[in-house]
């Protein structure tokens, strides 16, 4: 915990995976929310097959995750939600003529039937 996925579809060409990956856990581990900056595990997603609404030519998206351990404010929330909407909205490709979606979305996980062990 927390666990961070970002998915984006395939037609964004060059994203820059490893920085964002970079920039995405110093902002996220910045936040008082998380205690231990060795608990957040990120990663990408290339979505190969995808569509966007029913007239998929010239649509991408950008859709990051972050679940935490249930418990956190909506303020704690908005603030993590905004600080990965920041880095995606910098870094993301923007070709010409595509619209881009970007969404960041929240999720709680249920603390009672989470396991996480250090091995």
């Amino acid at each position: 915990m927390p666990h961070l996925i970002v998915e984006y579809s395939q037609n964004l060409a060059g994203f820059p995976e490893a920085q964002a990956l970079t920039e995405l856990n110093q902002a996220v581990t910045s936040s008082p929310e998380v205690l231990d900056e060795a608990d957040l595990k990120s990663r990408f997603v290339l979505v190969d097959s995808f569509e966007v609404g029913t007239s998929p030519a010239n649509r991408a998206f950008v859709h990051a995750q972050l679940r935490l351990l249930s418990g956190r404010t909506p303020e704690a929330k908005k603030d993590l939600s905004e600080r990965i909407a920041e880095v995606l909205r910098r870094l993301s490709p923007k070709p010409a003529g595509v619209m881009v979606q970007l969404s960041v979305e929240i999720v709680d996980m249920d603390r009672g039937s989470y396991v996480k062990e250090r091995l």
